[in-house]
């Protein structure tokens, strides 16, 4: 298996990982806000990346993360927004590697920390964010606009 950032070529394979996502959590995103998280992606300018897992030229699963500042450090965090494996992949060390990989990625850039989200109801995540991360004990609150 290798981790590596996505590039342009990427997409066709890419896309079915992100519906699949996207399936999982019961949500549709419009076709021109994906085209626009892809190109994003591929902007060297822009603080949102995309690495994806590959075993024998096949793309098995995704990460999306994105830098921002915070105002209690000097560092940046990194949002670690969209985690997703083939689901018969799952529990084999393609979501450990790709987060593994963020943390590599935030460690190269000096960034302060690495956070993310995830529904009380995905249990089997959870096991694997547990062992490898920190629960901060907040609890979330949002307000849609638009």
């Amino acid at each position: 298996m290798q981790i590596r950032l996505a590039q342009a070529a990427d997409f066709a394979q890419w896309l079915p990982l992100w519906k699949g996502y996207q399936t999982f959590y019961k949500t549709d995103i419009a076709e021109s806000v994906t085209a626009l998280t892809w190109q994003r992606f591929l902007d060297p300018a822009e603080p949102m990346h995309c690495a994806v897992a590959e075993i024998d030229g096949a793309l098995v699963g995704m990460v999306h993360y994105i830098y921002h500042r915070s105002c209690w450090t000097a560092g940046d965090y990194v949002y670690l927004q969209d985690l997703f494996t083939l689901s018969n992949l799952r529990g084999k060390g393609v979501g450990r590697a790709l987060i593994e990989h963020v943390y590599a990625s935030a460690a190269h850039e000096a960034a302060a920390r690495v956070w993310w989200l995830t529904h009380e109801s995905n249990l089997d995540a959870m096991q694997l964010y547990d062992r490898i991360a920190d629960k901060s004990g907040f609890v979330q609150y949002r307000k849609m606009i638009g």
